[in-house]
């Protein structure tokens, strides 16, 4: 596996991977139907940068980030991971969050925060747990997991 900055040509890949996500509705705020325009400016345009993971050309995983906050907030930085369903299990979200901790530092950010990890996605609060987050705050019932029931979402932060 590799990891390199996101370019324009890894879009479709990268678009076929949040599809893929999003369209669950278990991990991810953003609605199955999101355009993906909409999607593109989400992961690619808004952010300071877009990471992907590849192995033999094909994206494995993609992750960006961005300033948590703006102006007085942004020395804290904020990443967003996604997997694609067939790479799951192969170490890559592992790869991604270790990768984001050096570039953070290397961009200067002193520290990294989840502003909303759904509480029963069991593997990525383990991963983050096992990278040093902590869980510094609950919001109850800040997501509709897959349109059938709220619960409750974590704030995770680690200091760099």
């Amino acid at each position: 596996m590799d990891i390199r900055i996101a370019q324009q040509h890894d879009w479709p890949q990268i678009w076929e991977i949040l599809r893929e996500a999003f369209a669950t509705e278990a991990t991810y705020v953003y609605s199955a139907n999101i355009s993906e325009e909409e999607a593109q400016k989400l992961w690619m345009d808004r952010t300071k940068a877009t990471y992907v993971v590849r192995q033999d050309n094909v994206v494995l995983g993609t992750y960006y980030i961005k300033e948590n906050q703006p102006d007085l907030g942004a020395h804290i930085c904020n990443c967003g991971y996604i997997t694609s369903t067939k790479a799951q299990g192969r170490g890559v979200g592992k790869f991604m969050c270790a990768h984001s901790l050096e570039v953070a530092k290397e961009m200067g950010f002193l520290a990294m925060q989840y502003n909303l990890v759904v509480s029963n996605n069991e593997r990525a609060v383990h991963l983050w747990k096992k990278f040093g987050f902590e869980i510094i705050g609950t919001i109850p019932q800040a997501f509709h997991f897959k349109r059938q029931q709220f619960v409750d979402a974590y704030i995770m932060y680690k200091k760099l």
